[in-house]
């Protein structure tokens, strides 16, 4: 096996017919079975996900080798940006290793934004992954179909994932073969290997064992992939890293939240913030006091599982209060906006108080998921239409006299009632904001 050297490495997509095939699982397995390889490992998530990337970070960590799992969207950004995230990333690694989204060719509008056009734009072979638990011949129309749908796409091999047996796997890898894609082994059904889920996607809980899971995936794929026929299909060029003009780092003091309750950040939003100054981070649920701040940015994540434990910290609440209505500048998404209102109320009905700064409330009674790409123009900030993503469960219970300053859209240009509340310094919404590509985004929000 030829191994990476100076220019060339491993680079390679893992994609799926469909959501639910198995994608994550065998992903994190083979970041951890590339890392224990003493190789350095860089994972990159296609689409808005931002917590399979914290997943990624983890398994390709190994020993003294850390990664940063990194988002690759061609809807919330360009493909010269695409291009230079993948670049700037892999320059350094052995391998580089690209989880798909949703099925293959599911994009924003038709194909536009999925897997297959990351995949094509930055040249990488294509790794199946397909459920086969009730399967057998039939696997090589479905993956003819693949394989011949966009004669651009280099569909590279398949995984079979979930099967019964060796010779249940004999069958699907004649079938591979007569499709015209190389069979690169199975992983037969464990519940060993599950990976536990909530409503928003996968548990990243400080409770959970990931390192456990992530460990026995390894394990268990590695028994029966073929991991050196994976790596010997893979070695392509290196990617060449755009020279890009480094920015005088600001002087802003900037508090992000960071716990089990807000977590929902895309790195690549961080790299611009750490451009504009020093970022501190910061628990609303075990601190009782911010940190000195410019600039305070509250993520997503899970405040009704915290929620108790949020409302019980007066002493943060009162705080952030205090701060914003003194004028502080303050950001907020998704779960940051949910805690910034007057309360949130439990799935049984229990209405807890959260910080009190924005005239609304939220509930958790009568879920219902929202999904789906924004796009918006905001009141006041002239950088250009700004590119994000809505996921949540929670509504809007009442919304008081709170002013709307965005236009917003959905990936097929319609209208979309999403609001972006402003109160005096403070900016909120249910929309996690992609601005890799705007890095005058914070320094807009500071200047309020």
């Amino acid at each position: 096996m030829k191994k990476s050297g100076a220019d060339t490495h491993n680079a390679f997509m893992i994609a799926a017919p469909s959501s639910g095939s198995g994608k994550t699982t065998i992903t994190l397995a083979l970041l951890r079975l590339l890392g224990r390889r003493g190789l350095r490992v860089q994972p990159f998530k296609c689409g808005p996900d931002y917590l399979d990337t914290r997943l990624h970070s983890m398994a390709a960590s190994c020993g003294l080798l850390a990664s940063t799992g990194i988002n690759l969207d061609s809807f919330m950004s360009t493909e010269g940006h695409v291009r230079e995230l993948f670049g700037r990333w892999s320059r350094r690694a052995d391998a580089s290793v690209v989880e798909g989204v949703m099925g293959l060719f599911d994009g924003a509008e038709k194909s536009s934004g999925s897997s297959a056009e990351i995949a094509t734009m930055l040249g990488l072979p294509v790794v199946m992954v397909v459920d086969a638990r009730s399967m057998a011949y039939s696997a090589a129309p479905l993956l003819y179909g693949f394989r011949s749908f966009d004669s651009a796409l280099n569909l590279a091999g398949v995984i079979f994932n979930r099967v019964n047996t060796p010779s249940h796997y004999s069958y699907l890898e004649a079938a591979a073969r007569d499709a015209g894609v190389e069979p690169l082994g199975y992983v037969p059904r464990s519940e060993a290997i599950a990976i536990s889920e909530r409503h928003l996607g996968l548990n990243t809980s400080a409770s959970y064992d990931r390192e456990a899971v992530i460990n026995a995936m390894a394990d268990h794929v590695e028994k029966t992939v073929d991991i050196d026929r994976l790596l010997a299909l893979s070695l392509c060029s290196r990617p060449v890293a755009l020279h890009t003009v480094p920015r005088p780092k600001g002087s802003l003091k900037i508090a992000v939240a960071r716990d089990e309750a807000f977590n929902f950040l895309y790195h690549e939003n961080l790299e611009v913030l750490a451009r504009h100054g020093t970022i501190e981070w910061f628990s609303p649920l075990a601190d009782r006091r911010l940190p000195e701040a410019d600039l305070i940015c509250l993520a997503g994540g899970y405040p009704e599982l915290y929620a108790e434990k949020l409302s019980a910290n007066r002493a943060m609440c009162n705080a952030i209060a205090d701060y914003c209505q003194k004028g502080g500048r303050t950001y907020a998404e998704c779960g940051g906006m949910m805690y910034l209102g007057k309360t949130l109320t439990l799935k049984e009905g229990t209405a807890l108080p959260m910080c009190e700064v924005l005239d609304l409330d939220t509930t958790m009674e009568d879920a219902r998921l929202t999904l789906g790409y924004r796009a918006l123009t905001m009141e006041g900030y002239l950088g250009g239409e700004l590119r994000g993503h809505e996921f949540h469960y929670s509504n809007l219970k009442r919304a008081g006299n709170l002013r709307n300053i965005a236009t917003v859209k959905n990936a097929r240009n319609e209208p979309c009632p999403t609001p972006v509340y402003r109160n005096g310094n403070t900016i909120a919404s249910y929309i996690h904001l992609y601005w890799g590509q705007r890095p005058d985004f914070p320094g807009w929000l500071q200047s309020l």
